[in-house]
């Protein structure tokens, strides 16, 4: 009995040096064969990244930019505009996801992006601003397809709670997974992820050298918190942002401030009247007297002396004739006046006094 013992442990004792024994890759491998499958993928994180119908063209090149450097993404046809957001919870289920990137578009101008936990949530808003695709950059970096990225968060997004939980859901969502089967097992590449002006800008860099050497490869774009929600596509409001404002009403501020320029233009053309002075500035015209010849420049400050002194006279002498005749005018209308003021009031008497010899008849003062 003792015998078969021994012999088990010693079968046990070999099947596990075997077992720590690491299979080396082959020195000389084709790069036709196809990769040996990894075993040790735990943190088994699928994103489903489409769009709803309305997109831009350029929203849609960001999307196939996100979609290029995330190797753990799922993709999915457009979504019709008439369906509500909870049948998205339901196609993850379908495609068995359990994080979202919905780019959802606006009037062809806007572009909104929804990050969400499905099916329990939490689920984010975004207003995506400055897009600025890798094909538009035409940037100097680049990167391995696959490769996992380091994810750099700024200092701000520790000072408030509403950050801290947009940071953990990136984290989830743009970090890859360890041993995923379409990763490679590479940090070439950061994502920064900056607070700036209330809003979150994302910027892509290649790893150029170990002491820090930064390349930016791109895409480039901005986000703006709009709302947090409780649950996926849904529930509660969890936080608000007050410094939003709707690109639509900032439009239409814009187009209000252009239909006032008419306004502005026209009152300051009458300020500008208004306030003119008569004078700009004080000439002295004996400042010309010393340009050019000084007999030519005496010569004519002659001559104009002369023509005043001509027509001055004239002037005068039809303003006396002018006033006369005003004069005699004004007298024959008094003298007129002043007639037919008597001969009404001497008619008024005796008209009175034929009356009151008449008997019978009553005069009826006027009240």
């Amino acid at each position: 009995m003792a015998k078969k013992v021994l012999k088990r442990k010693r079968k046990e004792l070999e099947k596990s040096k075997e077992e720590e024994k690491i299979e080396l890759p082959p020195a000389k491998r084709l790069s036709d064969e196809p990769i040996p499958k990894k075993v040790k993928w735990i943190n088994r994180q699928r994103v489903l990244v489409f769009a709803s119908r309305g997109i831009n063209h350029r929203d849609r090149h960001l999307m196939d930019d996100i979609k290029m450097l995330m190797p753990h993404h799922r993709s999915d046809s457009k979504m019709e505009r008439a369906k509500n957001l909870q049948i998205v919870n339901e196609i993850c289920e379908m495609k068995n996801c359990n994080k979202v990137i919905l780019f959802e578009g606006r009037r062809k101008r806007d572009l909104y992006m929804w990050l969400s936990n499905v099916p329990e949530g939490p689920c984010i808003k975004f207003l995506v601003e400055n897009i600025y695709t890798m094909k538009e950059l035409k940037m100097t970096g680049n990167c391995l397809r696959g490769s996992r990225p380091l994810l750099s968060f700024d200092e701000n997004f520790n000072s408030l709670p509403h950050f801290l939980l947009l940071k953990e859901l990136l984290t989830q969502i743009f970090g890859v997974p360890n041993h995923h089967p379409k990763s490679q097992p590479f940090f070439d590449h950061v994502y920064t992820f900056s607070i700036l002006d209330n809003r979150i800008w994302f910027r892509n860099y290649q790893i150029i050298t170990e002491e820090g050497q930064l390349t930016e490869i791109g895409p480039r774009f901005v986000l703006n918190p709009v709302k947090i929600f409780n649950g996926s596509f849904g529930g509660e409001i969890l936080w608000d942002n007050p410094h939003y404002i709707s690109p639509a009403k900032y439009r239409q501020s814009l187009a209000k401030m252009a239909g006032g320029k008419y306004l502005n233009r026209i009152e300051q053309k009458v300020s500008a009247q208004l306030n003119k002075p008569k004078e700009s500035y004080a000439l002295d015209p004996m400042d010309d007297i010393f340009k050019g010849d000084i007999l030519q420049v005496a010569k004519e400050l002659e001559e104009k002396e002369n023509q005043n002194t001509s027509t001055t006279p004239t002037k005068e002498k039809v303003s006396l004739t002018k006033k006369k005749k005003l004069g005699k005018i004004m007298k024959k209308k008094s003298n007129l006046q002043t007639k037919n003021a008597n001969f009404s009031v001497s008619n008024v008497v005796k008209i009175k006094k034929s009356i009151k010899k008449k008997p019978g008849l009553k005069i009826k003062k006027k009240s």
